[in-house]
């Protein structure tokens, strides 16, 4: 059967460390998530609990130093595990994705001090946090940014606002870029919001298409006062932040795209063994037997480009960025297509919110926007491949 081959595919070289992590992020998908998935979309339910529970398991801050209460992993072994928790919810795994570069960010780039007072309590997931990356002005182009973070003694004074931020007023830190200086890159820093300061508020939930585990909002500065001691790195290095982090994030999309595109596939399988159409199993059908093979060898393909790129990254080499470009280009790409055709196998029933296909494509459909556009994506690569 193919669900016995694709758990093979899927644990295919690891090391028997990264198959018990495999295992119990995959156990804990289908015991934790994946029966209350329909209803946190239907509902709009943020499961801060559930997510509590995953933190015990050291999905909380995976490729945080050990010091504050991070796993201290791999970033091949992070990939592996959002893989197999978006298998049980790919919107709620998303959000868990995000909150973990927020995370790394801090350990990585902040101080001693500021890893303490911060990365604890969000590697435990007793808190949690969000990007606030893009506005409403500046999405792809997002050098352009205008948030600004005016220096007025020991503090800041930031004005301006935020768009599509992931838990945006359910979370409780803030990773914010703003304008410290002149235009362009250089001149944005990185500065730690916590949720209460004065002048910050957030606008209305939005309603989407998928992701809805995870609320979304605005966020707001007006005059909101923040010391000057919650900057991460110096000021200038804001962009450099940013950029670092979101390599990271790509893979971690990326990954949370396999896993949806695993699952479906999963349920394409099993639909077409059961559904019965002119007498006999859609299985014996061999244009949906062909269709489901190049599903799954789409599926492999894409796993193997994303596992290369987490590589890259954890051994800091050159090619890094811009093969985490390529993952997330053509694993969102690839998976959204998959799970887009596990719907069709499924006609008609597949367009019912009582089977789980239609959710795994409305959740990853917005991997091709987020983490950067698989547009930018192409624009990087074609970049790397011409430059002098």
């Amino acid at each position: 059967m193919f669900s016995s081959l694709a758990a093979f595919l899927a644990s295919t070289g690891l090391t028997e460390d990264q198959k018990e992590f495999q295992k119990v992020a995959l156990d804990f998908a289908a015991k934790e998530m994946a029966p209350y998935m329909a209803e946190w979309d239907e509902k709009e339910i943020f499961p801060v609990e559930t997510m509590r529970k995953a933190a015990q398991l050291g999905f909380g801050g995976i490729y945080v130093k050990p010091d504050v209460g991070g796993s201290g992993l791999s970033r091949l072994d992070t990939s592996i595990i959002f893989e197999a928790l978006s298998t049980g919810c790919t919107s709620t795994t998303a959000y868990m994705s995000i909150h973990n570069m927020c995370v790394w960010m801090i350990d990585t780039f902040g101080s001693e001090e500021q890893r303490r007072r911060f990365c604890p309590s969000l590697c435990s997931m007793e808190k949690f946090a969000s990007y606030c990356l893009t506005e409403p002005g500046s999405g792809s182009d997002a050098a352009s940014l205008l948030t600004s973070a005016q220096r007025k003694g020991d503090s800041y004074v930031l004005n301006g606002s935020k768009a599509f931020i992931s838990g945006g007023g359910d979370t409780d830190v803030y990773v914010v870029m703003c304008r410290t200086g002149g235009p362009g890159p250089k001149g944005i820093s990185c500065i730690v919001l916590e949720k209460g300061m004065p002048g910050l508020s957030f606008g209305k939930k939005e309603k989407k298409v998928g992701w809805n585990s995870q609320p979304t909002r605005a966020v707001i500065f007006e005059d909101c006062i923040v010391p000057v001691g919650n900057r991460l790195g110096a000021e200038g290095q804001g962009f450099s932040i940013a950029m670092q982090g979101l390599n990271g994030g790509r893979i971690n999309i990326a990954s949370c795209s396999l896993g949806a595109a695993h699952a479906s596939v999963l349920l394409a399988q099993e639909h077409l063994m059961v559904r019965k159409q002119f007498g006999e199993p859609l299985a014996s059908n061999q244009y949906l037997q062909f269709r489901l093979a190049e599903m799954a060898t789409r599926l492999v393909a894409a796993r193997l480009m994303v596992r290369n790129a987490a590589r890259a990254l954890q051994e800091g080499r050159e090619d890094a960025a811009v093969l985490c470009s390529m993952a997330k280009l053509f694993a969102t790409d690839e998976c959204f297509g998959i799970c887009n055709q596990a719907l069709q196998m499924h006609g008609g029933y597949g367009y019912l919110k009582d089977y789980a296909v239609q959710q795994f494509v409305r959740d990853i459909r917005v991997h091709q926007i987020l983490e950067g556009t698989n547009e930018v994506m192409r624009m990087i690569v074609a970049r790397n491949l011409l430059q002098g």
